[in-house]
């Protein structure tokens, strides 16, 4: 799976609480108690590869390029340059430094509030309530996240990834029939999207249809052989189906192939639980 940024956004906003063992892939609440800030967010946070332009101007481009070196520097540009009459230049910049110094809920706010008022194309100001959305989740707030998601789609409706990103807003809310409609439009547009499989099946699983989901995971391991996410699902469902040494042998997998990932910290736990027998489940 290509780590994009929201993927960084969406580990580090994972709750790491294993509920028997329907618990995984960002979606490891039974309902919809939102989830607490993760120690993630203290940390940097990754910025977006290629952040939407809302400017054309040199200070912009250079306030971008110092992003991901000296996030409080650009900071401190950005703020400078709005102080000058930067506009939505200045604000995006400052408001991505502030994702890169760990501060997420004020850079949510900040991209939430220019993608309302920017003057740039609809495509550009669907990317910024999508870098908002993203930004939410890893505050912890997915019904904020919902909300900006759903703006972008409204300006971008057929935009797989934001179609994605909604579908795991939904997940981390419940609202399991909500996520698979999202995936479903998702792999619609793009049937070779491996997330989209992956979340899709996590939404059906929940729903109790596990055969489908099943063959989802087998869809976008097809697409990405070796995806920590794609084998810590199906480990999930092989467990569900009683077949735990095919659960234990894809959840070491995560672990050995991807050993810092959060499906490598969530496949330890079903592992550990595994361990422990059904009393502990």
């Amino acid at each position: 799976m290509r780590i994009t940024f929201r993927h960084a956004l969406m580990g580090a906003a994972t709750l790491l609480v294993a509920a028997g063992l329907a618990g995984g892939l960002w979606w490891t609440t039974p309902g919809p108690t939102p989830p607490a800030v993760p120690e993630a967010a203290e940390e940097v946070l990754p910025l977006p590869p290629e952040p939407p332009r809302v400017a054309d101007s040199a200070e912009y481009e250079a306030c971008l390029g110092q992003l991901r070196n000296d996030a409080q520097g650009a900071l401190s540009f950005a703020e400078t340059w709005e102080a000058r009459g930067g506009a939505d230049g200045a604000r995006h910049c400052s408001a991505l430094a502030l994702l890169g110094l760990g501060e997420p809920e004020r850079a949510a706010a900040r991209l939430e509030a220019l993608a309302a008022r920017a003057t740039a194309a609809p495509a550009a100001r669907a990317a910024l309530f999508g870098q908002a959305g993203q930004a939410w989740m890893v505050a912890g707030q997915p019904v904020r996240a919902y909300g900006a998601f759903t703006m972008a789609l409204a300006l971008a409706p057929n935009d797989a990834e934001l179609l994605v990103d909604r579908a795991v807003a939904a997940g981390t809310l419940g609202r399991f029939s909500d996520s698979l409609a999202d995936t479903d439009r998702a792999v619609a547009q793009d049937a070779r999207r491996a997330e989209a499989w992956i979340y899709r099946a996590a939404a059906l699983r929940h729903l109790d249809r596990a055969q489908e989901a099943l063959q989802d995971i087998e869809r976008a391991l097809a697409i990405e052989p070796g995806s920590p996410e794609a084998l810590l699902e199906r480990g999930i469902l092989r467990q569900l189906q009683g077949d735990t040494a095919g659960a234990r042998r894809d959840w070491e997998a995560v672990i050995a192939n991807s050993p810092d990932s959060p499906a490598a910290d969530l496949a330890e736990q079903n592992l550990a639980l595994n361990a422990a027998g059904p009393a502990r489940r």
